[in-house]
């Protein structure tokens, strides 16, 4: 099965958001709960983060990914924020991703994941860059 990785448009985030709803809420399972279904939902028809699907050959969807964008004085930064599906993280599906983040600005994607994605996205070049701590005041 050959996977497509497709940039979502905004204008066509309502059509396809009941198709990826459920890749976005199984990812969700492993955040801290930053974000609601409906903020991610909101966050990406406005327009202020990113959506991307992958889909096969027929167009049937196995996977959904969404990105915000850090603009830093000398890179702009890829964040993904959720990322679900099944089998859909290899070498093809990656490189179409950085290419869609590339057309978008990105100099480099990164992502605060769980230590078993973390060894998955080290065969795509990543690297251990920090480690991210919370208190809530």
């Amino acid at each position: 099965m050959t996977l497509q990785v497709q940039y979502v448009p905004s204008a066509h985030v309502a059509q396809t958001w009941p198709l990826v709803e459920k890749y976005i809420e199984s990812a969700q399972r492993y955040g801290q709960g930053d974000y609601t279904l409906d903020q991610v939902k909101l966050l990406v028809n406005m327009g202020q983060w990113l959506l991307m699907v992958i889909a096969d050959e027929n167009g049937v969807i196995h996977g959904a990914i969404t990105s915000s964008f850090i603009n830093y004085p000398n890179n702009r930064v890829a964040f993904i924020t959720y990322i679900g599906g099944k089998l859909i993280a290899n070498k093809e599906t990656f490189e179409q991703m950085c290419e869609i983040l590339r057309a978008n600005g990105a100099t480099s994607i990164q992502g605060a994941v769980r230590p078993s994605i973390a060894r998955l996205w080290s065969r795509f070049g990543f690297k251990h860059k920090t480690t991210l701590v919370e208190v809530k005041l």
